[in-house]
Order: structure tokens, then sequence, then C-alpha cells
């Protein structure tokens, strides 16, 4: 399964739909404005809030956390010790570890748990600018979730290179 996400929906109060591969409206990202911390909602089609994406506050790293319902099932931040500067680690609420590394802000990387790609992340295979794709490769993986952790590790990172600068 592909998804089509537009680069720019991080603004706040910004919604945008995001197609799968035959230009299909499938989720609706609506940027939350007028929150002290930024929140992003993932929604269906018929605006059901599937997943719940906000900026942690009081916390030593950067972090995102992911929430269904009224109950978080992951946080993204970097990873640790890593020499990569790429690198991210996601941690579900059972104890599962999924990687993500490559390059997050050319938007080429992948997500992987236990060495086995879950998706691949990636403008190369689009002509819409502005626009990256999010390949889903194994049927049983939750796409909506892949989605909240692509977007969680882009904007970590952009706002760790704001800082650079």
């Amino acid at each position: 399964m592909k998804f089509l996400v537009r680069d720019r929906i991080f603004g706040i109060g910004d919604d945008y739909w995001i197609e799968d591969d035959a230009g299909r409206k499938v989720f609706l990202v609506d940027g939350k404005a007028m929150r002290l911390r930024e929140t992003f909602e993932l929604k269906d089609r018929d605006g059901n809030v599937l997943i719940d994406i906000r900026k942690k506050l009081m916390s030593v790293r950067d972090t995102m956390v992911i929430e269904r319902g009224d109950e978080e099932i992951a946080k993204v931040r970097r990873k640790r010790l890593s020499l990569l500067r790429n690198h991210f680690r996601v941690r579900l609420v059972d104890g599962t570890e999924l990687d993500v590394s490559g390059r997050i802000l050319d938007r080429e990387f992948v997500i992987e748990y236990d060495g086995e790609m879950l998706a691949h992340i990636s403008r190369r295979w689009l002509r819409v600018r502005d626009t990256y794709g999010v390949e889903v490769v194994r049927d049983d993986a939750d796409p909506a979730l892949l989605i909240a952790v692509a977007v969680c590790v882009i904007r970590l990172a952009e706002k760790e290179r704001e800082g650079d600068g």
C-alpha cells in the first residue's frame, strides 16, 4: 500500500488529506491550532480520530507521543548513543521497538521491526512537488501508525535542524 503525504503538513492549524496511490482520500491530518504544544490528529475519511500525535512536554530529549483513543501507544525519539544522526527509536507500549533510519530530512528512510522493513518513506517515486510517499510493505502492518511515525520523525528532525541554525 502506498500513501501520498504532502510535505508541508506541519503547520499548526493546517489540515491535509493523505491519499492512496489511486488518489482516494484515506486519512486527514488535522493540525490543532490554539494548543500549548504541537498536536496533530490523524482521522479517517469520515472524520473519526484514529491517532493523536503530540509533542511531549518536560522531556530530556525531544519526544513525540502517539495515542489511540486516550491510550498512549508509542513514543518516538532520537536513538540514544547512535553515531547516525538520522536514527530514531519508536517504543510501543507493549515493549516492541521499531527502528527508523535513513535520510529523514530528505524523506528517504525506512521503518523496521527486528531488521524487517515495515515501511519505506521516499520522495523518489513521486513527481508531485512537496510530496513524499509512505509505502507500507507488510500487509499486517498498521498504516495509520506507520504514517504517524513518519510524521513524528520528520517533525523531530526538522525541529532539531531549526535548533542547530
